[in-house]
């Protein structure tokens, strides 16, 4: 008999989210393509090496997600890519760690600069000193730990997504933890691709000093060049 979610261990979570990582990665990956088959419950799990209530867990994150479907009878399948929750932060975790797709990758710096300038506009007419401090206090994080480390592009992902909140727009704060995973998952994948990576520092601290003087216009023409530089800087990952 099968526990109540509630009674699942850290140990059973994690090794659930490994398993739909496993397999997540390998759909965002073409390895398993649309339409195709993901086999039986039973032999999948044996193969695998996990116990069916594990698989079934992990299909049920990839369901959620848009990746697969399961039907009686029909099986599970990997659904259309139409389907697929690709902003999802979990998704992008798993497409950045190993070589994603090009034109994907250009959607999303497309979506970013759609959504960001427009952000850092409205963020210097309406920024608190709260949102200020945090984003100051984010950029010398920035600075001192350097965006190789995990500190770093912590610090870098608040800046983005406190940019976001300062705002004072609900519906583009909502989409904070898909910009934020955007700027992460991207900046990890440069830092494993070049030794020395450009460093993005200036481009933030002149966002940063436009909303600081409440120039909307400047701020979103400085965001607007950071996120342009930041694609330009995945071309040398992308093609290799």
């Amino acid at each position: 008999m099968e526990r109540n979610a509630r009674h699942r261990q850290p140990g059973d979570l994690r090794l659930n989210q490994s398993i739909a990582q496993r397999l997540g990665t390998a759909i965002l990956c073409g390895e398993h393509a649309p339409g195709a088959h993901l086999g039986g419950e039973i032999e999948a799990a044996e193969a695998l090496g996990v116990s069916r209530t594990a698989y079934r867990e992990a299909l049920r994150i990839l369901i959620a997600k848009g990746l697969i479907a399961s039907k009686p009878r029909a099986g599970t399948h990997v659904t259309p890519r139409a389907s697929w929750n690709l902003l999802d932060p979990e998704v992008l975790a798993w497409m950045f760690s190993s070589t994603p797709d090009p034109v994907f990758t250009r959607d999303l710096f497309e979506l970013r600069g759609v959504i960001e300038p427009a952000a850092a506009a409205l963020a210097a007419t309406r920024r608190s000193d709260a949102d200020l401090a945090t984003m100051r206090a984010a950029l010398d994080a920035m600075r001192s730990a350097g965006l190789a480390s995990e500190a770093g592009q912590a610090a870098d992902r608040r800046f983005h997504d406190t940019l976001l909140r300062a705002s004072g727009n609900e519906a583009l704060a909502a989409l904070s933890s898909t910009v934020g995973a955007a700027v992460q998952w991207t900046t990890q994948f440069k830092q494993r691709a070049h030794k020395l990576p450009r460093d993005p520092l200036p481009e933030h601290l002149a966002v940063f000093d436009a909303i600081v003087a409440k120039d909307g216009q400047a701020a979103a023409a400085a965001m607007r060049n950071l996120v342009d530089l930041a694609l330009a800087d995945m071309a040398p990952s992308l093609a290799r």
